[in-house]
């Protein structure tokens, strides 16, 4: 029996990255994002969903923005810490993903953050600068801080990526 993939139902509209390279469009990782950024490509769903988006582009760095609102609030009156930790965990992978070669990819496999004081809408925008600290050959690491426009820091978080690249075809015999 001939399996297909099953189709899934579309709210938004991005490019999805297994479709894309499919299609012959084999960027970078840097390409990729910077396309993203320049609004060539859209988002990923996670961006609109959390209106987060990226600011900043360069090779092992990566910045997103984030306008706290109301809608992600906790039962304690503040932004969920789920949002912060997706605007982190966001940059932390963009900046590994910003050094990948076209078809190589990556999955977080560990992530620590530090919460250092509420966030709350009249915070204002939360940026994350995520910054790459070593680049192996299957493992990578980067480290992120989330401030405000004055560098006022509300968390920091360090990660471990999983560096997946595309199988060597073997010779035939």
């Amino acid at each position: 029996m001939d399996q297909q993939e099953p189709s899934r139902t579309r709210t938004f509209s991005w490019e999805d990255p297994t479709i894309a390279l499919r299609q012959g469009k084999n960027m970078s990782g840097f390409e990729y994002l910077k396309a993203i950024q320049a609004g060539e490509l859209p988002p990923p769903p996670i961006s609109p969903l959390l209106d987060m988006q990226i600011t900043e582009v360069k090779e092992g760095r990566v910045t997103f923005a984030l306008e706290p609102a109301e809608y992600q609030y906790n039962p304690l009156g503040s932004v969920h810490g789920g949002v912060l930790a997706s605007l982190l965990d966001s940059s932390l992978g963009c900046a590994v993903q910003s050094l990948l070669p076209a078809g190589t990819g990556y999955t977080t496999i560990e992530l620590k953050i530090n919460y250092v004081r509420a966030v709350t809408h009249t915070t204002g925008m939360i940026y994350s600068e995520g910054t790459v600290i070593h680049m192996g050959g299957r493992i990578a690491t980067a480290e992120a801080r989330a401030t405000d426009k004055a560098g006022k820091l509300y968390a920091h978080a360090t990660t471990t990526c999983l560096i997946m690249r595309p199988e060597r075809s073997k010779p035939s015999s």
